[in-house]
C-alpha cells in the first residue's frame, strides 16, 4: 500500500497485484495543483489502465514479477512455417508443438520458475532442456502476456503465468521433436510427447476442429486461441469454424463417455 500526501490531500493506492488502483481520495479541499500537474501528465491515465489490467488477470512482465507472493511459471510456443503438406494436397503451413502432459492434459512447454533466483527466460530455458533435450534460448523480447492463472478449488496460493512465442527454423523444430523423444530426461514422466497442432480443417470437420475439443491445462487453449489469430497462423474465420465445430464435438464425446461408462456398469460373465 502506497499512500501520497499534499498538504491535506491524500491519494491512498494499493501496489498489491490482485487489486492495483487508486483506492480512496480524501480531500479538504486545499492545493490541487499538484494533482493536476499529476492528471495532465498522464499518469493517471496509466494508473487507470493498469487497474483495468489487473481485474482481467492481464499484466504486463514488470508488473507480473512484483507480485513476489505468487509463485510463477513460463511457457512458450515454439513454431515455424512449413512448405509440407498432408496427403499431398493440403497445406499444413505452420508447425505449432505442444505436448501431452503427465496428467493427460495438452500444454505448452514450459514449467515453474524461481525469480529470486533467476530471470524468467533463464529459468524457462531450463525447463525447456529437461522438456525438450535440447537448448531453446528463450529472450524477452519473445515474451508475450502475464497473468493470473484460472483458481483452481483448495489451492491458496496464486500461480502467475508468463507466455511466451519463439519462430524458429523449421530445421530447429524437426530437432526439438528429435530430441524431446530421445534425450530429454522428462520424456516419459512429465512429459508424454510432443504434438503439432493441425492448423488445417478437412472436409470432415477433421484437424483444427478435433484437436480444440481435446482438454488443456488451465488458460493454454485460449493462450493457442489468441496466438493464431495475433500471428496471423489461421483466419478468424477457420478459427471460427473450428471452436464451433468442436463445441459440437464435446456434446458428441460427452454420448461417447456415457456409454462407456454403462460398459463399466453391465454384469461380466
Amino acid at each position: 500500500m502506497v499512500a501520497f500526501k499534499a498538504n491535506a490531500l491524500v491519494v491512498v493506492c494499493c501496489r498489491c497485484c490482485s487489486a492495483t488502483g487508486i483506492l480512496t481520495v480524501l480531500s479538504c479541499g486545499v492545493d490541487f495543483s499538484w494533482l493536476i500537474g499529476w492528471l495532465q501528465s498522464g499518469l493517471l491515465a496509466q494508473h487507470i489502465k493498469k487497474g483495468k489490467q489487473m481485474a482481467s488477470g492481464q499484466l504486463s512482465r514488470d508488473e507480473a514479477l512484483e507480485c513476489s507472493h505468487s509463485r510463477h511459471a513460463c511457457h512458450v510456443m515454439l513454431y515455424s512455417d512449413t512448405a509440407s503438406q498432408l496427403f499431398g494436397r493440403i497445406p499444413i503451413r505452420h508447425v505449432v508443438l505442444m505436448q501431452m502432459r503427465f496428467d493427460g492434459l495438452l500444454g505448452f512447454p514450459g514449467g515453474l520458475v524461481e525469480p529470486s533466483e533467476e530471470t524468467l527466460e533463464e529459468g524457462l530455458t531450463r525447463e525447456l532442456l529437461e522438456e525438450l533435450g535440447v537448448a531453446v534460448p528463450v529472450s524477452i523480447e519473445d515474451h508475450v502476456a502475464s497473468s493470473f492463472a484460472p483458481s483452481r478449488p483448495g489451492s491458496s496460493s496464486r500461480l502467475m503465468l508468463h507466455f511466451y512465442v519463439k519462430k524458429m527454423e523449421e530445421e530447429g523444430i524437426l530437432e526439438v521433436e528429435k530430441a524431446a523423444a530421445s534425450t530429454a530426461v522428462d520424456h516419459g514422466l512429465e512429459v508424454l510427447g510432443m504434438v503439432r497442432v493441425p492448423l488445417y480443417t478437412t472436409k470432415s470437420d477433421g484437424g483444427l476442429p478435433f484437436f480444440l475439443s481435446h482438454s488443456f491445462i488451465g488458460n493454454a487453449r485460449s493462450q493457442l486461441v489468441d496466438s493464431l489469430l495475433r500471428l496471423h497462423l489461421v483466419s478468424p474465420q477457420e478459427l471460427r469454424h473450428a471452436l464451433r465445430s468442436s463445441q459440437r464435438k464435446h456434446s458428441e464425446a460427452a454420448r461417447d463417455l456415457r456409454a462407456a461408462l454403462e460398459l463399466t456398469e453391465a454384469p461380466r460373465r
